[in-house]
C-alpha cells in the first residue's frame, strides 16, 4: 500500500543496540585437510553447534536494567522513519513488572515479553505506534510488531497506530486499543491475534482490520472492512452495513512460536493445534504446546552463508534468525519434519543471483514466522516454496504454518520475482502474511521491479487467516487447490500499470485480485476486498476484483471493491456480479454472499 504524495499513490490522498559479546558458538570451521595419500577426499565439515548468543541487536531487559526508557528511545530515533534501512532489533523483557515506560516502535522493531504468559511481564506504560514521522499519516508504519506483553496504559488507552505487517500477538492490555494516528489520520491495517483487550478497540479510520482467535470488550466502528474469527466480544456480522465479518470460531490455527526463559535458559515455546478455535491460548495458566532449548537451535548471526545454515538445518538443528540482513547464494532447503524457521527483530532474507530464498519439503509440522524475504534485482522464479510442486501427502494432523512471513519486492532497491510465494503442501496454515509489490521507495517501475504473481495455491485444504496481497502485474492471488478457505483478505491492485492494455488478460480487463481455478470444485472465502487506484492511467478499467468458477461449492462471502477516488473503476465485484465502482466517490461495491 500507500506513498507519500498524489503521483506516486493514494496513501496520502486518502488519508542503540546492546554491545556485543563473543561469537557465536557453533560457527563452521574449515574442512580438515585431506590425508597423505587421500588427495581428492575431505573429511565432512565439523557438526555446527546449537545455541549461544543472541548478537548485539536482540536487547534483553530485566525489571532492574538500569536507563532501559533511554534504550527504547535510542533505538526509536534510529528507526522512527527508516522504512528501506537495515537496522533490525529485538527488544525482549524478561519476565517482571516494569514502571513508567513508553516503548515507541518505529521500523523493523519487535517487542515481546519472556514470559510463557503475557501477564508475566507487565508494563505499566505504552508499547506505542503513531505517525508523527509522515504527517499523520499511519498508511506506512510496516513492520513492526508486539507480542506477549501485558500493558497497563499511562492514560487508559494504548495507541497502536499500523499498517500492514505489523502484527498484534498474545497481548493482553488492561485498558483500551486506539488503531488510530493521533489526529484520526489516515489508516491501513492490520492484525490481532490470541489477545485480550479489556476495553474498548477503537479503530477509528482503519480501512480494515482483522482479528483471531482473542477477546475483546467491545469494538466501536468499522470503515470497509472489519473481519473477526474467533473472537469473544466481537460484534454481530451485519456486513456491509456496518462492514463486519464475524465468525464465530477459526477452523483451524496454531499459534507462532515464541521466545521464553526459563530460569536462565532461552527456550522456544511451540503452541499446539486449536480445531474450532475461540479465545486466547493462555487464559488458564501455562498454555498447550510443546518446548525447545536454544540448545536445539543454531542461531545465526548476518553473514553466515547459506551453505552454513543448510548444513545446521540438514545436521537437524532448528534456525533462529537474529536481526539483520541475510543474503543467501542458494536456497535454504527445509527437509526435516518439525523444523522451526524463527525470526527476530524482522530478520530479512535477500536471495542473491535469481536464487529461491526458501524451500520446504512436502513433510509434516514445519513452523517458518517472523522474517521478511525481499527479492533481489537477479528475477526469482518464486521466493518462498513450501512444498515442491508435485506435493500430496497428508499433513491434517500436522500442518505447516507461515506465520507474519513477509514479502517484499522492490522498495529497498531493485526486486524482481516471477511468484512470490508458491503453497502446494496440503493443509498448510498461512496466517498473517503481506506480500508486497513495492509502489515507492527505489527500485519501483512497471517493468523495475516487475513480479507477476503473489500468492500461488495448488496444495488441498490450504487455510489462510490474514492473506495482505498487493500490486502485483498480473494475480496478485491465485488459487488452484481444492477446499481451500481464506478469512480477510485485502488487496489494491497494481498503481502503476500504464495503460489499459497493459493489464489486458486475454479478453479480460485486468487481473482479478483473488482468482480460483476453473477446476476447482470447493472453495470458500469470508471477508475480502480490493482497492484500485490507477493513478498513472485513472480511465483504466477493472473488470472485477475477484474471479471464480461459477458453481455451488464454491462460495465467497462479503465482498468489497472500490474505486480510490475514482483513479480506475471496477465494472464488477466478482465475475460480473455486484454493481461498478462510483466515480470518485470511493465507496465500496459490495456482495453479500455468492453464488
Amino acid at each position: 500500500m500507500s506513498s507519500s504524495s498524489p503521483s506516486v499513490g493514494r496513501r496520502t490522498v486518502l488519508g542503540a543496540a546492546a554491545a556485543a559479546v563473543p561469537v557465536v558458538a557453533g560457527l563452521a570451521t574449515p574442512a580438515a585437510a585431506a590425508a597423505p595419500g587421500r588427495t581428492h577426499r575431505r573429511r565432512p565439515p565439523r557438526a555446527l553447534r546449537g545455541g549461544g548468543d543472541l548478537g548485539p541487536n536482540v536487547l534483553v531487559f530485566d525489571p532492574a536494567t538500569p536507563g532501559i526508557q533511554d534504550r527504547l528511545d535510542e533505538v526509536f530515533a534510529q528507526q522512527e522513519s527508516a522504512q528501506f534501512g537495515s537496522g533490525r532489533y529485538a527488544l525482549l523483557f524478561k519476565p517482571g513488572t516494569y514502571t513508567g515506560l513508553n516503548a515507541q516502535l518505529g521500523f523493523y522493531t519487535s517487542i515481546a515479553g519472556l514470559g510463557l504468559s503475557p501477564d508475566d511481564t507487565t508494563i505499566h506504560g505504552d508499547v506505542t505506534v503513531d505517525a508523527g514521522w509522515f504527517n499523520g499519516n499511519a498508511t506506512q508504519n510496516f513492520w513492526r510488531s508486539a507480542e506477549n506483553l501485558a500493558l497497563v496504559p499511562a492514560n487508559g488507552t494504548n495507541r497502536w497506530a499500523v499498517a500492514q505487517a505489523a502484527p498484534f500477538r498474545r497481548m493482553h492490555v488492561r485498558g483500551d486499543l486506539n488503531l488510530a494516528p493521533s489526529g484520526y489520520g489516515w489508516a491501513s491495517g492490520g492484525y490481532i491475534a490470541d489477545s485480550r483487550i479489556d476495553g474498548q478497540v477503537g479503530p477509528y479510520s482503519q480501512q480494515q482490520w482483522y482479528t483471531r482467535d482473542s477477546v475483546i470488550g467491545s469494538w466501536l466502528n468499522g470503515v470497509w472492512n472489519m473481519v473477526f474469527s474467533g473472537v469473544q466480544g466481537a460484534p454481530a456480522q451485519s456486513f456491509p452495513n456496518p462492514p463486519y465479518t464475524t465468525l464465530d470460531t477459526t477452523p483451524v490455527s496454531r499459534e507462532k512460536p515464541f521466545l521464553y526463559v526459563s530460569g536462565d535458559e532461552f527456550r522456544v515455546f511451540l503452541p499446539a493445534k486449536r480445531v474450532g478455535a475461540r479465545g486466547v491460548t493462555w487464559g488458564n495458566g501455562t498454555p498447550r504446546g510443546t518446548s525447545l532449548p536454544l540448545s536445539r537451535f543454531y542461531v545465526a548471526r548476518p553473514g553466515v552463508s547459506a551453505a552454513t545454515l543448510n548444513q545446521a538445518l540438514a545436521q537437524g538443528l532448528h534456525l533462529l534468525l537474529t536481526p539483520g540482513v541475510y543474503h543467501v547464494d542458494q536456497p535454504l532447503r527445509v527437509d526435516r519434519a518439525g523444523t522451526v524457521v524463527l525470526g527476530l527483530g524482522y530478520a530479512t532474507i535477500v536471495p542473491d543471483n535469481g536464487v529461491t530464498a526458501l524451500k520446504v519439503a512436502d513433510v509434516d509440522g514445519v513452523r517458518l514466522a517472523g522474517f521478511l524475504l525481499d527479492a533481489g534485482p537477479v528475477n526469482s522464479p518464486t521466493l518462498l516454496e513450501v512444498g515442491p510442486p508435485d506435493a500430496s501427502r497428508d499433513h491434517s494432523a500436522d500442518p505447516t504454518t507461515v506465520q507474519d512471513v513477509f514479502v517484499r519486492i522492490g522498495g529497498a532497491g531493485a526486486g524482481r520475482a516471477t511468484t512470490s510465494m508458491a503453497i502446494n503442501s496440503r493443509h498448510t496454515i498461512v496466517d498473517h502474511t503481506w506480500v508486497w509489490r513495492a509502489d515507492h521507495g527505489t527500485g519501483v517501475g512497471w517493468e523495475t521491479n516487475r513480479a507477476d504473481y503473489g500468492v500461488v495455491v495448488n496444495g488441498d485444504d490450504v487455510l489462510a487467516t490474514g492473506l495482505f496481497v498487493e500490486h502485483f502485474n498480473k494475480y496478485d492471488v491465485q488459487w488452484y487447490g481444492q477446499r481451500g478457505r481464506t478469512i480477510f483478505f485485502q488487496n489494491e491492485k497494481a498503481y502503476d500499470a500504464p495503460n489499459q492494455a497493459a493489464i489486458q488478460n486475454g479478453s479480460v480487463k485486468g487481473y482479478a485480485a483473488y482468482k480460483v481455478g476453473d477446476n476447482v470444485t470447493a472453495h470458500e472465502a469470508w471477508g475480502l476486498g480490493s482497492y484500485c487506484f490507477y493513478n498513472v492511467d485513472p480511465t483504466i478499467v477493472q473488470h472485477s476484483g475477484f474471479a471464480a468458477p461459477q458453481r455451488p461449492g464454491v462460495r465467497f462471502h462479503d465482498l468489497l471493491v472500490i474505486s480510490l477516488g475514482g483513479n480506475g473503476q471496477y465494472e464488477h465485484v466478482i465475475n460480473d456480479t455486484g454493481a461498478p465502482t462510483s466515480g470518485t466517490s470511493t465507496t465500496p461495491s459490495t456482495v453479500v454472499s455468492y453464488p
